[in-house]
């Protein structure tokens, strides 16, 4: 589908530059909820069919990142999907982090402290140098909540692998609009509220093969069984084979909007979402005197910011002190216009 009939798919209020809090439904994603909220208040159907988005999501996030389906697990949130890897991690072991990691993926290794895990902070742009053989792990968001900073995913990694490290990405800021290729770390972990446009309560957990086999699934239920329908009472042990043994029960209705965006996104195309979201975030920065990034996501120092852009009705957010705007498939260049006259005028 071309970008530009896709965006009519979309219903803003004019002024919201805040995908990097929360994504907007595309109209389908939005009637598919609707219609399975209707369904739900009068007891119309099964909820088998809503359970059955969960699958349709696991399999369009796995060709968004290039990864097979088996290998993707589901949850609610990224630092549940992190935490039976930071459970894994031997007593002693070494990671090193961004010193501005968003806490979803800093917080379950610092609750290991108790085992002796030690966690370094270092500044983002020195952490592929930062990486030696005394490093079990290193964790990072492929891009900054704060300020939208695009790490050097190739270098890091390949750092980690020169001295035998783990390699955990968190791409909650960038799957959606940003091309990658998740294979070469051993995670990728990504909240689907926001450049998804999921609804809140979806994430999604590339797990390498070569490390789901020493993680322990210590969140199992009947939805990570080996048929899950099968999988209701009693026992044997019975898990999925595959990532799937790391799935927690599907908040039904999350999945239900989310396979309809997802969808879309694969029917756009990542690259192409990526240059326009790239394009208005540049003609920001022109506009403030600033020189073009590479981030669908920036920050700016202006005096007075946030209260210029809430009396103009432009709604963005305040990160590390500095107003932080965001665009995406639904945002214009009207939207881009108006923010500008309400910081310059």
């Amino acid at each position: 589908m071309e970008l530009e009939q896709a965006q009519k798919l979309w219903q803003p209020q004019p002024g919201w530059l805040d995908t990097a809090s929360y994504g907007l439904p595309p109209d389908p994603a939005w009637d598919a909820l609707q219609e399975a909220l209707a369904a739900w208040r009068v007891g119309q159907q099964s909820w088998k069919p809503w359970g059955e988005a969960t699958g349709r999501c696991r399999a369009a996030f796995a060709r968004l990142v290039g990864v097979p389906a088996a290998d993707v697990a589901v949850g609610a949130t990224v630092s549940q999907l992190l935490a039976p890897v930071a459970a894994a991690l031997p007593a002693g072991a070494r990671l090193v982090v961004p010193e501005v990691e968003f806490t979803s993926n800093l917080f379950p290794w610092l609750v290991q402290a108790e085992r002796g895990v030690e966690v370094r902070t270092v500044p983002l742009d020195g952490l592929a140098t930062s990486i030696d053989a005394g490093t079990d792990l290193v964790a990072f968001s492929l891009v900054q909540s704060a300020d939208g900073t695009v790490a050097a995913y190739d270098d890091i990694v390949a750092a980690a692998r020169a001295h035998g490290a783990l390699v955990v990405v968190d791409a909650t800021q960038a799957c959606g609009w940003l091309p990658f290729d998740a294979a070469p770390a051993d995670v990728v972990v990504a909240g689907g509220y926001k450049w998804l446009m999921g609804p809140r309560g979806t994430a999604f957990a590339y797990l390498a093969p070569g490390l789901r086999d020493r993680l322990r699934p210590d969140a199992a239920g009947w939805y990570a069984g080996l048929d899950p329908y099968t999988s209701y009472y009693g026992p044997p042990l019975r898990l999925a084979e595959d990532a799937r043994r790391f799935d927690i029960s599907p908040a039904w209705f999350s999945w239900v909007g989310a396979a309809p965006a997802l969808d879309l996104l694969l029917e756009i195309g990542v690259p192409a979402v990526r240059e326009y979201d790239v394009a208005l975030a540049n003609r920001f920065l022109a506009g403030l005197g600033q020189p073009p990034g590479n981030s669908a996501i920036v920050t700016v120092e202006v005096p007075g910011a946030q209260e210029k852009l809430a009396r103009a009705g432009i709604r963005a957010a305040v990160r590390a002190g500095r107003v932080r705007a965001s665009f995406h498939l639904y945002s214009t260049v009207e939207d881009v216009d108006l923010a500008l006259e309400a910081l310059t005028g």
